[in-house]
């Protein structure tokens, strides 16, 4: 069933929320945090195709672990027509600190869990009846 807002190239909250499975408070949450900008009738919010677009790669970047403010940034240096390098590169370079601090992350989750053993196996020994 597609909407006369559809034909216009327009979404409701409801409708972007079902099509991305978020919540309308996430959509709104994205919004205050200016990710987003509908257009308002009343109190009703009327999402553009650029809305969509947007919510869409900030989904995205939140799947990557990119913060907000760093998904804002590459969202905002895209404008059609102009060169995309510079956002590519940038793009880039968010991805390779992002591994490498996931990559920190995992060797420090590998000591603790190496040193947990260490103290789990001492109590143990000292646990066993003489």
């Amino acid at each position: 069933m597609q909407t006369i807002e559809k034909e216009r190239g327009e979404f409701s909250i409801s409708e972007l929320a079902t099509e991305f499975d978020v919540t309308p408070r996430a959509i709104r949450f994205y919004e205050d945090h200016g990710l987003l900008a509908p257009k308002r009738a009343g109190q009703r919010r009327i999402y553009s195709p650029r809305d969509r677009t947007r919510l869409k790669l900030t989904l995205r970047g939140k799947r990557l672990g990119l913060t907000l403010s760093e998904i804002r940034e590459l969202i905002d240096m895209y404008e059609p027509g102009r060169d995309e390098r510079p956002q590519l590169k940038r793009f880039l370079a968010l991805l390779e600190a992002h591994k490498a601090s996931l990559l920190q992350q995992r060797s420090d989750i590998e000591a603790q869990l190496t040193e947990l053993q260490v103290f789990e196996k001492k109590i143990r020994k000292q646990l066993k009846p003489s």
